[in-house]
């Protein structure tokens, strides 16, 4: 009699079904099949004791998902006659909680159920998991079931308070509100400052001495002190004053120091890694680099992509070491294997980093799928973990200029590589290849030549707007979310419209200000990053089985509960601030137009609302940007999705669209 697999997704398992015999069947959930449903609560809280001693219960109530109705008939048909049914959704917290609900609808005390995981979708990988089978992993589920009605509490506890004291249809995240809190904190540093006046001053310098062909190499160096004290130079008449007495200076070398340069191959991918380089080097968003890369692993062609996790296993490292002795030799294979230790406290529950399955299987760069463009740098940075050091040569001349009231020190690095190593395959960024100089081969005490003094006019710059990358990578520094949940973090923030994307990078929209320190001003704690880090160790605790998820969620429900009914008496009602456009209401002539922020997004209101009731959609324009087939005003637009892009103002005449911004 046949096997039944399943697992979550169709493309799972097609993968699954070409490996497996005629003994198995398989059939795919879908995603999740139960959960809290969207329209109440979904977790009755009980209480228990009273004073000091009171302590809540929670009992979540899950529910068949509407949408899910078919999939969950065609598992009870497959199920029809089958004796040992097996559990493969994917190894980490969601794939427990998918398989712990599909065990709670098929269960039945005349079948076998079995969980088995794997990390990457191989036969042998298949294969070993089917001869070692197991249980559901209850400290995952608890984990995950944890976090769900941490989440649901905060969400719904705190919404109907945001309706009644800023706008209806708010509502608030236990992570993701502390995204928004990392933006507008950033927003307020960046209007906070103040840019500081100070000036550079670079002399191209070439050596005097003749050489063989008569030709030697000028180079730049940068003016670092006088008299040997570091100077800032705050303005330009004091540049200026430099500069006269440089012009007369005698110019020599004052030192020179060579050193060669070790630079070890960056570690292989994790979550967090992996939408950060894909946002910089092939402009993918995370959810688009994480759509990719789940397609990826269901088709077999790298590990599970979910992890914090460096370490490789013995046979990839293997073949990885093969691979790199038969194609580039020798030299760029290291005497040993390159182990990485994990920067995380706790190690996911996909125990790989992300990997090709078999690094024999390339990719031709110039493939123009998301799938081929993932693959390609997962490739490339898996193999390059394991390769030889780049070799740098590295030199640095000091120059000295006597001048007729002060001796002055510049400095000028050079940079070039001398092995490439890990950089063969893995290549160098704009910036390093922009950084890589030459310098002359100049001895100490050499005379030079000036061929030109260049001072520019510098400010110091205030610190930049977070992108997906910098948010993504500071959440993970701070311990705030887990692979899993960046993107829902960042999309949630979007689509609630506290924050919006100008030019790539995230800026709070005056909604997101108002409900951001509200929440600070009467949760302090919830918020606090420190908290939210604690609360995610917490539930690795759960995970690894240390702690129980009831204690964990009491622990955080009593004291809010509490605040909850303290504030909700206290706070004072919120306006959300408008954005004047400097134009009069076209109706009642007598009130300004503003923008407003609605439940659907930006609109024009009269400033005399509710005496007046005009309004008007929206729409932004890009000040001195025409539409490149019709001239007319370009204008950002919003796709049904919620994402940016720019059109023209004509439409529909004219139906020029496009992602990207037009110069």
């Amino acid at each position: 009699m046949k096997s039944l697999i399943i697992v979550e997704s169709p493309t799972k398992s097609k993968t699954l079904g070409n490996f497996l015999g005629k003994d198995y069947q398989v059939i795919s959930t879908m995603g999740h099949v139960r959960d809290l449903p969207s329209s109440k609560l979904g977790v009755k809280i009980e209480i228990k004791g009273k004073g000091k001693k009171k302590e809540y219960q929670f009992e979540p109530e899950y529910i068949l998902l509407p949408k899910k109705k078919e999939a969950v008939v065609k598992l009870k048909q497959a199920a029809k006659g089958i004796d040992h049914i097996y559990l493969a959704t994917d190894p980490d917290r969601e794939g427990e909680a998918i398989a712990y609900h599909v065990l709670a609808i098929l269960k039945d005390k005349k079948r076998k159920f079995s969980r088995i995981t794997f990390h990457e979708i191989t036969k042998q990988a298949i294969q070993k998991a089917l001869d070692n089978p197991g249980e559901i992993n209850l400290q995952l589920f608890d984990a995950q079931q944890a976090r769900r009605i941490l989440d649901r509490l905060v969400g719904y506890k705190l919404s109907p308070l945001l309706w009644r004291k800023i706008r209806r249809g708010l509502s608030a995240g236990r992570v993701q509100s502390v995204a928004v809190r990392l933006i507008v904190e950033r927003e307020k540093e960046i209007e906070k400052f103040i840019p500081d006046e100070y000036w550079e001053i670079l002399a191209d310098l070439k050596p005097c001495l003749d050489r063989e062909k008569n030709e030697t190499q000028s180079f730049l160096a940068k003016l670092n002190k006088i008299n040997g004290k570091v100077l800032k130079i705050e303005n330009g008449q004091q540049a200026k004053e430099i500069v006269d007495e440089l012009k007369k200076a005698n110019w020599e070398v004052f030192d020179v120091k060579k050193k060669e340069t070790l630079q070890s191959p960056v570690p292989p991918f994790t979550t967090s890694t992996l939408q950060q380089q894909a946002i910089h080097r092939l402009g993918f968003s995370g959810k688009r680099t994480m759509r990719a890369a789940q397609s990826l692993y269901e088709k077999g062609l790298i590990t599970y992509h979910r992890t914090d996790s460096f370490y490789l296993a013995d046979q990839a490292i293997s073949q990885f070491r093969d691979y790199i002795k038969d194609t580039f030799g020798q030299q760029y294979l290291p005497e040993k294997p390159r182990i990485y230790k994990n920067k995380s406290k706790v190690a996911q529950e996909a125990h790989e980093a992300i990997r090709p399955t078999d690094i024999r299987k390339t990719i031709q760069d110039g493939g123009q799928k998301d799938e081929d463009k993932l693959y390609n740098l997962i490739w490339k940075r898996a193999l390059a973990s394991q390769m030889a050091q780049a070799i740098w040569d590295q030199a640095k001349i000091e120059v000295q200029a006597v001048g007729t009231k002060n001796i002055y020190l510049l400095a000028a690095l050079g940079k070039v590589i001398k092995f490439d190593g890990w950089r063969k395959i893995y290549g160098f960024s704009q910036k390093e290849n922009e950084d890589e100089m030459q310098l002359p081969d100049v001895k100490k005490g050499e005379d030079l030549d000036l061929i030109e003094l260049k001072d520019e006019q510098k400010f110091t710059q205030p610190p930049p707007r977070f992108n997906e990358a910098s948010l993504i990578k500071t959440l993970e520094e701070l311990g705030i979310g887990r692979p899993s949940t960046y993107v829902p973090i960042i999309s949630t923030i979007q689509t609630r419209q506290y924050v919006e994307k100008e030019e790539g990078k995230f800026k709070p929209t005056s909604l997101g200000e108002v409900v951001n320190d509200f929440l600070i001003e009467y949760f302090p704690q919830v918020f606090d990053y420190q908290f939210t880090a604690q609360m995610e160790d917490e539930l690795d605790d759960i995970a690894r089985g240390e702690r129980q998820w009831m204690p964990v969620v009491n622990e955080f429900y009593a004291p809010f509960e509490d605040k909850l009914s303290a504030v909700s008496e206290i706070a004072k009602r919120v306006q959300i601030p408008t954005e004047a456009t400097g134009k009069k209401c076209p109706e009642c002539k007598d009130g300004q137009l503003v923008i407003r922020t609605g439940r659907f997004g930006k609109f024009l209101s009269c400033s005399k609302f509710p005496d007046c009731k005009y309004t008007a959609p929206y729409v932004q324009t890009i000040e001195g940007v025409v539409c490149p087939d019709c001239g007319a005003q370009v204008v950002i637009k919003k796709s049904r999705k919620g994402k940016q892009f720019y059109g023209c103002a004509a439409y529909p005449k004219c139906k020029w669209a496009s992602w990207n911004k037009p110069k």
